[in-house]
């Protein structure tokens, strides 16, 4: 699964993260990967109508600040289902 996000400059949490140095704060960064991955695993015939949560990260280092006018690549690749977990590898470009 891909998706994209561009950064606008008017995106509400600009104005305090931070003053001066307005930037995508990265527990947003990670919330948009994780949805993404939610996206692949539903979009999977056996999960139509179902409901997505986010249980879990491991491993993740943000390499970059992100800020407006930036867009954000965000791809998961799903590596396991089973019955209702479903455990992926995601990355930002």
């Amino acid at each position: 699964m891909v998706a994209r996000k561009t950064v606008r400059p008017d995106e509400v949490y600009l104005a305090g993260h931070f003053p001066g140095r307005p930037i995508m704060p990265g527990v947003l960064i990670v919330e948009a990967m994780a949805q993404t991955g939610a996206v692949a695993v539903l979009t999977q015939e056996e999960n139509k109508g179902r409901l997505a949560l986010f249980a879990g990260i491991d491993d993740v280092a943000l390499q970059a600040d992100r800020g407006a006018g930036d867009e954000l690549v965000f791809e998961c690749k799903i590596e396991s289902v089973r019955g209702s977990v479903g455990k992926g590898k995601a990355r930002l470009t």
